[in-house]
């Protein structure tokens, strides 16, 4: 005796001690139970000792024979101790099933002479079909002795569960054999359940024709243990009748046969008939005749609906009437792909499912999950759904058999399919071991150890790990290798044998067609084939390394770029791109090991125009995306820093601006492609003030080098600058609400230094402000900054560049009251920061007048507002749309803050902010607007401010309307959150928007 052996028997029996050997995790149970009624004499035998050892849990299955002997009358249990001991066939199936199933466990302790089912369908070399089924639920319904024929059906359906457990679980059947006598099971199942419908009501029966249709899992012949039975009736009348009549018979022999296999009674239920796949869902009509169906589907139907009928099946009831459904509807479901938006609709299906699943759930969801069954079912789904339309080889509903034609047809690598089929079949093994313990639909992992464990045990065989030290543990490994394979190949599946289609393959390998590639890049939504195919020709083909890394890259790329607005174009962009930097080296390797640098890379060129553009001026700052940090906003201080001392290095003001252009170039790179990839917070509000925050600070600190530049550049060649020059943001600059497509608004401020000539001094200053004005606006490879200084006294007929002593003199003598108004948002950005500050008290009194804002004043504005709402919308603009003078839109809500702080701000600090956000909040503070109003405009100011940045970002060149052109609307909408297919909502999400901030408008700034 070992060691071990010696400390055990210090606290268990010598016979506990061989138990626990044998895989028993409660032996003192198990010796209690060898000693009862039953199983006497049986305690020392070793073959059975071994068998209930072999099974997935020794403990259970000995409890469930227990029962079973206990409940048997004296001649069975004879009859089935003999068996037990010289039967080795059904020993392992009868154990292997009570080992695995306490479900059935009850049933058999219940009904304990069904045991025999386990001998009748002893089929080692045959497989039991339909009509196997059809003739054992018939025999259970009449000759069992149960009176109840609805509960005779439950109890027969479980004798024939049994059998198909017990096969299953000695592996005399795979996983697809075993799921398609399910199926056939559950449609001999909805067969007698019809037949005993029918006689229950024999008038409905003479009125109609009705048949089944198998959806799903049962109509693809792979079935669940335990699933809802996805169904859709279908009927005719009986010749002679009237259709409405008949109609009305089949939706009574349909509930009839939905209650029947539905209900739980002491027999528990068979499973929910769900027929909620049917037109209309569980709002239309139980019961459709074939004419309306095929109605339905002409004109009404989703894409998901033709989804779900490739696994469409006539399975009961009857089947001239199903099979002349499934051909009035197949030509409709291999046309599906070519409907608009047919591949963003499944994709986006799939992303609802993951969304829908409980955080908890996530991580233990084999169906639902990233790398579970339904990743797999998707895909394949998708491969069928395009490619089907021309080859017919595709058109199977199950998913291992459309698995196997499409790798025959090409469609899908011959080692991927290998390796889907493999993890397929794990996790539905799984799923279906799980399941058949309580007979309960779910496809969670449990959490207990013990259930880990007896999963492990009993699947053993499909794990390729030594399940004897650490059963759980290997079961973990397996189901995490499996899923991680299964989301490898969904992401890989549907894209990789495009670039097959292209590149230069070895001799024999499979690939699509041109055609087939064709076909799926414009399933996939791409506009132009034809050039993708050269795209991916151009960057795929060849031996070089370069070539192989981009074969690896693609397949996940072009997922991506298919999950945007323009594919073509995000296409294009990466092969722009990777034609600047594909010597680099950098460059690949960054995309090819930093998963998240290329899935950023994918999103921001395909987009939009305009962080492509900047981009494509300077390829390497590809680099920041591979920067955790890399795309956080830098602040002023940092870019200032940077910016005036690529200035000093300059010799002429000319590179010395175009250098400060390059940096500008970069920041706003980095910051649209922060933008575009929802890096500047969760909330759409606090990341529009972020986008505003960055676009300010970076403008400054280019203002800043600018003025720096060509104050050197002035004083190179003419000596000491006589003056000091302040520069004033104004509009959107000055409230540090810039977009990408803003004009710098400013105002130029000078002062001559002491002892020099007014005249002198104004010269200078004029000339530095002109040049700085003519190099940031200058044609260049780097985006303008345009200086717009139109503000200014007497606007473009003025001076450019006034003395702080002149601005006083004007405002106070011929201010109006607009100048007031846009002095709100003045604010000093460059230059001189005492001029600048001494800018700002000469000012305060001008927008926060002492006694308030004249009446006059007011109804001045009034009217400006009101004529520039009547004259400057352009021709043929809607004006419910243009998200700057627009009904509700920018200007409205602007023009109704500025005149509460034009009123209020001499008495309340809190609103002498240049911010529009922030007076709005100051003004609910103090009460001069309610709290639901200032909510209303807050919502509508915000979104014109993120619709024009988007229409900036998508198109490359601002606009204060939505896109006329469907893909730039379809960009717009899904940089602000909506579906493809949704741009429409938006529209329509913003009339409303504005609509209600009008009204507020309307009471706040004309009748406040």
């Amino acid at each position: 005796m070992s060691v071990e052996d010696q400390r055990a028997g210090s606290r268990v029996s010598r016979p506990e001690i061989r138990l626990v050997r044998r895989g028993f995790t409660d032996p003192a149970q198990a010796v209690r139970l060898l000693a009862g009624p039953g199983l006497e004499g049986l305690a020392d035998d070793p073959v059975l000792l071994d068998a209930l050892g072999a099974t997935a849990d020794p403990d259970l299955a000995l409890l469930g024979l227990a029962r079973l002997l206990e409940a048997a009358d004296e001649q069975d249990r004879h009859t089935l101790r003999d068996t037990l001991t010289t039967s080795k066939p059904l020993r392992d199936r009868l154990l292997g099933v009570l080992g695995a199933s306490a479900a059935l466990a009850d049933h058999l302790a219940r009904h304990p002479h069904d045991w025999h089912a386990l001998v009748t369908f002893e089929l080692r070399d045959m497989h039991p079909g339909p009509d196997d089924f059809r003739r054992a639920l018939d025999q259970g319904v009449r000759g069992h002795g149960v009176p109840d024929r609805p509960d005779a059906l439950r109890v027969a359906y479980r004798r024939c569960l049994l059998a198909i457990a017990a096969r299953d679980l000695t592996g005399t059947t795979d996983l697809a054999q075993t799921a398609a006598e399910l199926a056939d099971l559950a449609g001999a199942t909805l067969q007698t359940a019809l037949d005993i419908a029918a006689e229950q009501d024999p008038e409905a029966a003479r009125s109609c024709r009705l048949a089944v249709i198998g959806m799903g899992k049962c109509g693809g012949r792979e079935l669940n243990y335990v699933s809802d039975v996805d169904v859709i009736f279908v009927a005719e009348p009986q010749e002679g009748v009237d259709e409405h009549e008949a109609v009305k018979g089949a939706t009574r022999l349909a509930a009839a046969l939905t209650r029947i296999c539905s209900d739980t009674t002491g027999e528990g239920t068979i499973w929910p008939v769900d027929a909620n796949l049917r037109p209309e869902g569980r709002n239309g009509p139980l019961v459709r005749t074939l004419a309306s169906h095929l109605a339905y589907y002409q004109r009404w139907a989703k894409t998901w609906e033709f989804q779900a009928l490739l696994k469409a099946r006539p399975v009961a009831g009857d089947a001239e009437l199903g099979a002349a459904y499934l051909d009035a509807l197949a030509p409709m479901v291999w046309q599906a792909a070519a409907r608009e938006n047919f591949v963003a609709d499944v994709q986006q299906m799939r992303r609802r499912v993951i969304d829908s699943i409980p955080a908890t759930e996530l991580d233990r969801q084999l169906k639902l999950g990233p790398g579970g069954l339904r990743d797999v079912e998707f895909s394949v789904q998708l491969l069928q759904l395009v490619h089907g339309r021309t080859d017919p080889a595709l058109r199977s509903g199950n998913t291992l058999e459309a698995l196997a034609a499409l790798s025959r047809g090409g469609y899908v690598g011959r080692a991927d399919a290998v390796s889907l089929d493999t993890a397929y079949r794990f996790l539905r093994s799984l799923e279906h071991r799980i399941q058949l313990h309580r007979l309960r639909r779910t496809h969670l992992m449990p959490k207990a150890e013990g259930d880990q464990r007896r999963l492990a045990r009993s699947l053993a065989p499909l794990i390729n790990d030594d399940t004897r030290a650490d059963p759980v543990a290997a079961l973990q490994r397996e189901w995490r290798r499996h899923s991680v394979e299964v989301r490898r190949l969904h992401e890989k599946l549907f894209y990789r044998p495009l670039l097959d289609a292209v590149a230069e393959l070895p001799t024999g390998a499979a690939g699509l067609t041109p055609d087939a590639a064709r076909a799926r890049l414009e399933a996939l939504g791409y506009a132009d084939p034809a050039a993708a195919l050269r795209h991916l020709s151009a960057l795929a083909s060849g031996v070089s390394r370069k070539a192989a890394i981009q074969r690896t890259l693609l397949p996940v790329l072009l997922g991506w770029f298919a999950d945007s607005a323009d594919p073509d174009a995000g296409l294009l962009n990466f092969r722009q791109v990777s034609d600047a930097l594909g010597r680099t080296p950098w460059y690949l390797r960054l995309l090819r090991d930093e998963s998240a640098a290329a899935e950023q890379l994918a999103r921001v060129l395909s987009a939009g125009r305009l962080a492509p553009d900047l981009l494509l001026r300077a390829p390497e700052a590809v680099a920041m995306l591979g920067d955790p940090q890399g795309l956080a906003p830098r602040g002023r201080p940092a870019l200032e820093q940077e910016i005036l001392a690529a200035v000093g290095r300059a010799d002429t003001a000319a590179t010395a601006v175009a250098a400060a252009r390059s940096v500008r170039r970069r920041e706003l790179f980095r910051t649209a492609a922060a933008d575009v990839l929802g890096r500047l917070g969760d909330d759409p509000a606090e990341a529009l003030d972020a986008a505003g925050e960055a676009l300010t600070a970076l403008n400054a600190a280019t203002l800043q080098g600018a003025l720096r530049a060509c104050t050197a550049g002035w004083e190179a060649r003419h000596g000491e600058l006589p003056t000091r020059i302040a520069v004033i943001a104004m509009g959107r600059f000055g409230g540090r609400e810039l977009g990408y497509g803003s004009d710098a608004d400013v105002l130029f401020v000078h002062e001559p230094l002491l002892g020099s000539l007014d005249q002198d001094a104004a010269r200078a200053a004029q000339a530095v402000c002109h040049e700085l004005r003519t190099l940031l606006g200058a044609p260049s490879t780097e985006p303008p900054l345009l200086v717009d200084a139109d503000l200014r006294p007497e606007g473009r007929n003025g001076p450019l560049v006034r003395t702080l002593a002149s601005y006083a003199a004007y405002y106070r003598r011929w201010s109006h009251a607009w100048e007031s108004q846009a002095l709100l948002r003045a604010e000093p950005v460059a230059g001189d920061a005492e001029l600048g500050e001494r800018f700002r008290q000469l000012i305060d009194p001008l927008r926060y007048p002492g006694t308030g804002v004249p009446e006059r004043d007011v109804v001045e504005i009034r009217r400006i507002k009101a004529r520039i709402e009547a004259e400057r919308l352009p021709r043929g603009a809607d004006p419910t749309t243009h998200t700057k003078i627009g009904r509700g839109g920018l200007a409205d809500v602007e023009w109704t803050v500025q005149l509460l702080q034009l009123r209020h701000g001499h008495e309340l600090p809190a609103l002498r902010t240049t911010r529009t956000r922030a007076a709005l909040a100051a003004a609910v503070g103090a009460g001069l607007v309610g709290a639901e109003d200032a909510a209303v405009l807050d919502a509508a100011w915000v979104l014109a401010s993120r619709v024009r940045s988007a229409v900036m970002l998508v198109r490359g060149r601002p606009g204060d309307s939505f896109p006329a052109e469907a893909r730039e609307l379809s960009g717009v909408a899904r940089y602000l959150g909506y579906g493809t297919g949704h741009s429409g909502e938006l529209v329509d999400d913003y009339r409303r928007t504005t609509r209600r901030a009008r009204a507020v408008v309307d009471r706040l700034f004309y009748d406040g």
